[in-house]
């Protein structure tokens, strides 16, 4: 089964809060369920305890779909790690999700305003050791002992954002750890969203759709704009409004099931996210259709 979800960072940003902090939770649940989303992604602006967000997120008729949980296997065990998530593992359990979003964020710059795409953490080799043994183990300790589904979000700015980068994590990591196909980064750096979905659809859980602009995403790579420069520049937009392919996309997976999640980090003064949530959400809907999906 195919479900549409979003995430409220096309509401207000979680790496800079001041992006859409004047948003209220309550205006992005609202314009959420008007569009025909049914579940969200967690952000910052969401409880995190069960018995405050389940309540209002059942107020909107909504689905906790996941959430981002920042691991740091590069500079500690699985075990360590497995330990420090259990908050946020016993929320998701506790709100009916299936899958954990994971992203290394060791040295990660994708926060950091001031700091260009040029000078993101890569591995060395003991490090890719290390980050490939503990992610497998935090995977299985998570479906062993709690049912939940490890995704891998590859992102800009992070240990794990290059075609090659993905490939060498897939290759080298057990069947426990999947992928989340998020199809915006992948584009902008360099990889070809379509091309993964073929190479991983077995592996494959959790799915990110946000276009790019193809423009601005050249302009920011010559210009070595940080990851946060190129976002308020526009880079990321909402499925169909930007160059990703969208439907060779979904031809790649023709047996998936599971979320498809709207996430489309964008300065809502430019891009107001009731009107621009909604042009992805019925851009989605013709693309699945198109790929031969059915919901």
């Amino acid at each position: 089964m195919i479900r549409i979800g979003a995430n409220p960072i096309c509401w207000s940003n979680d790496d800079k809060q001041d992006i859409g902090g004047d948003i209220p939770l309550e205006e992005c649940l609202t314009d959420a369920r008007a569009i025909g989303i049914e579940g969200m992604e967690l952000g910052h602006k969401f409880p995190r305890d069960a018995a405050t967000l389940g309540p209002i997120l059942a107020r909107y008729g909504l689905d906790l779909v996941s959430g981002w949980y920042s691991t740091f296997l590069i500079e500690r065990d699985a075990e360590s790690e497995y330990k420090a998530a259990r908050a946020h593992i016993e929320l998701l359990k506790a709100l009916g999700a299936k899958v954990l979003i994971a992203a290394e964020c060791t040295r990660t710059i994708h926060g950091d305003e001031n700091a260009p795409l040029s000078t993101r953490p890569v591995m060395n080799e003991e490090e890719w050791a290390r980050f490939n043994t503990g992610l497998t183990k935090f995977a299985d300790f998570l479906q062993e002992e709690d049912g939940l589904t490890l995704v891998y979000h590859h992102h800009m700015g992070t240990v794990i954002q290059t075609e090659d980068e993905i490939d060498r994590m897939m290759a080298s990591t057990g069947p426990a750890v999947h992928l989340l196909l998020d199809t915006g980064h992948a584009t902008w750096a360099g990889a070809d969203p379509a091309e993964l979905a073929r190479s991983y659809r077995s592996r494959i859980a959790h799915v990110h759709t946000k276009d790019v602009r193809a423009d601005v995403a050249r302009e920011a790579i010559a210009k070595d704009w940080s990851f946060l420069q190129s976002v308020l520049a526009g880079v990321y937009t909402v499925p169909g409004d930007g160059s990703v392919d969208f439907v060779s996309v979904f031809k790649a997976l023709p047996n998936y099931s599971g979320w498809v999640v709207i996430e489309a980090e964008q300065d809502p003064v430019k891009a107001p996210p009731a009107r621009t949530v909604q042009l992805g959400y019925g851009n989605l809907v013709r693309f699945f259709a198109e790929a031969g999906w059915k919901r």
